[in-house]
């Protein structure tokens, strides 16, 4: 199972004050997603697949990633086809930020982008899911 969505979205508040800016994530863009895990709820010992793309775009950070065979993908994809489950998070440090409520952070090094059921940035959601073949 694939699916694709936002895992950042630039320029909005997120719950704990945060606001995003475009290119924070150039580096992690520049060398690519398999660089980045993919993770259950944020925690490093639930894998659940690979990020197959990531790229900045005017509204943040896109993400397409494919679930793969692990007791955590298999319940990960199972929220997901029952919709239960729709929101992206990432894991980062601060390389450069500026200001207070809200810190803007304008370079981040990306750790890790997780689905999770509730995201710290409302907007950052998977928006398409394409079921497995077969």
């Amino acid at each position: 199972m694939r699916f694709a969505g936002y895992a950042a979205v630039f320029d909005r508040p997120d719950r704990g004050g945060d606001v995003v800016r475009a290119g924070a994530f150039a580096r992690a863009v520049k060398q690519g997603g398999g660089a980045v895990r993919l993770l259950w709820q944020h925690d490093p010992k639930r894998p659940i697949g690979r990020i197959e793309y990531l790229k900045e775009d005017r509204r943040g950070l896109r993400v397409i990633a494919r679930l793969g065979g692990t007791p955590a993908a298999r319940a990960a994809a199972a929220q997901l086809k029952a919709g239960r489950v729709r929101g992206l998070s990432f894991g980062y440090v601060v390389r450069a930020a500026s200001g207070r409520a809200p810190r803007e952070l304008v370079e981040l090094d990306l750790v890790e982008v997780s689905l999770v059921t509730h995201p710290m940035q409302p907007r950052a959601r998977v928006h398409a899911v394409e079921p497995p073949p077969g």
